[in-house]
C-alpha cells in the first residue's frame, strides 16, 4: 500500500523514476521487521534515497480495497500477509496511524552497500527523511513457545511433514552452536538426514533442518516431502536421528559444517542485497557492526 503513491508521486510514478534508471525497487515484511529497498547503479543514488524516504514520510494511501501453530494466539504467531477479510476491512486511517507509531526515527535502521560514500548517504538521508515521526520505539509482546498440531488434509501426491521445537534468540550463548546442529543434522546433502533418510532408505523427496531466530526465541525445525506410505516409518527414523545427534558428533561432521557455514557466510557478502541486510540486521539486534573474524 505504501507504493499507491505519496503526496508528490502517483504508483506509476514511482515505479517510472526507478525503471527509467535501470533499478528495481520493492519491499517485504517478515516477522519481526518490514524491509523498504531499491537496487541501482552507484550514481543514482541520490534519486533511491529520495523515493525511499518519500515513501517512508509522505504516502498518502489513496482510499481503495485493499509459524503460526508455534507461536498461538500471540502477535508471533499471526501470519505476516494477514487474513483476507482483515485486509479488505482495513481502512486507510489504521495504516496511516501504523506507519506513524511504527515508522519513526527511534524505529528504523537506513542500511546501504555498494560504491557508495558514508557521508554522502548519512547528509541525504538526513534531508529525505527528515518528516519522520520521532516517537519512542513502541512496545512489543515477547514470543512465548506453545507448540501444538496442525493437519490440512488436500489431494497431493506428497505428504508434507514439519517438525517444530524452541530454540534460540540472535545473540544468545547457543546462537552459533544451534547454526552448526542444523547444517550436520540437515543442511546438505551430506547431512545426517540427508544420507539417512533420502540416501539410504529413499523414504522422502527432501529433507532437511533449519533454524530460525528471533530476537527473544526462536524455532528450530525439520522439514520432510515424502509420500503418503512412506510417512510412517519417517517419523520414527527422524526421531531417532535427533537422538543420536544428542549423544555423539564427530569432528569430521563438525569441521564439515563449519566449513559450509563459513563459506555461505563469505559468498554471501559477494551480493550488495545481502550485505546490506546484513548491516541492517545487526545494527536492529546488536546496535553495532559484527565484524567476520568474530562471527
Amino acid at each position: 500500500m505504501a507504493f499507491k503513491g505519496t503526496a508528490t508521486r502517483s504508483a506509476a510514478r514511482i515505479a517510472e523514476e526507478i525503471e527509467n534508471v535501470g533499478g528495481h525497487i520493492n519491499a517485504y515484511t517478515a516477522r519481526e521487521q518490514t524491509a523498504y529497498y531499491v537496487k541501482l547503479l552507484k550514481e543514482d543514488l541520490p534519486l533511491g534515497v529520495d523515493i525511499i524516504g518519500d515513501i517512508l514520510t509522505h504516502s498518502t494511501f489513496l482510499p481503495e480495497k485493499s509459524s503460526e501453530t508455534a507461536f498461538t494466539g500471540q502477535p508471533m504467531g499471526m501470519p505476516t500477509l494477514g487474513p483476507e477479510g482483515l485486509i479488505r476491512e482495513m481502512s486507510r486511517e489504521t495504516l496511516m496511524s501504523y506507519m506513524q507509531t511504527h515508522y519513526t526515527t527511534q524505529n528504523i535502521v537506513v542500511a546501504a552497500a555498494g560504491n557508495l560514500h558514508h557521508d554522502d548517504v548519512v547528509e541525504r538521508v538526513s534531508r529525505h527523511f527528515a518528516d519522520l515521526p520521532t516517537g519512542a520505539v513502541p512496545d512489543r509482546m515477547p514470543g512465548r513457545y506453545t507448540g501444538g498440531e496442525f493437519r490440512l488434509a488436500k489431494e497431493l501426491d506428497q505428504a508434507h511433514i514439519l517438525l517444530g521445537f524452541p530454540s534460540v534468540r540472535y545473540g544468545g550463548p547457543d546462537y552459533h552452536a544451534a547454526l552448526l546442529l542444523s547444517t550436520l543434522l540437515g543442511g546438505g546433502m551430506s547431512s545426517r538426514l540427508f544420507q539417512e533418510i533420502r540416501e539410504k532408505r529413499g523414504l522422502v523427496y527432501s529433507v532437511y533442518s533449519f533454524t530460525t531466530p528471533f530476537l527473544d526465541g526462536g524455532l528450530f525445525g525439520i522439514y520432510a516431502g515424502t509420500g503418503g506410505e512412506e510417512a510412517r516409518e519417517l517419523i520414527p527414523v527422524t526421531l531417532a536421528e535427533l537422538q543420536k545427534v544428542q549423544q555423539s558428533v564427530g569432528m569430521d561432521e563438525l569441521s564439515r559444517a563449519r566449513a559450509q557455514l563459513k563459506s555461505s557466510l563469505l559468498m554471501s557478502l559477494e551480493s550488495t542485497g545481502s550485505r546490506c541486510e546484513q548491516i541492517a540486521r545487526q545494527l536492529q539486534i546488536f546496535g553495532r557492526l559484527i565484524p567476520i573474524a568474530e562471527t
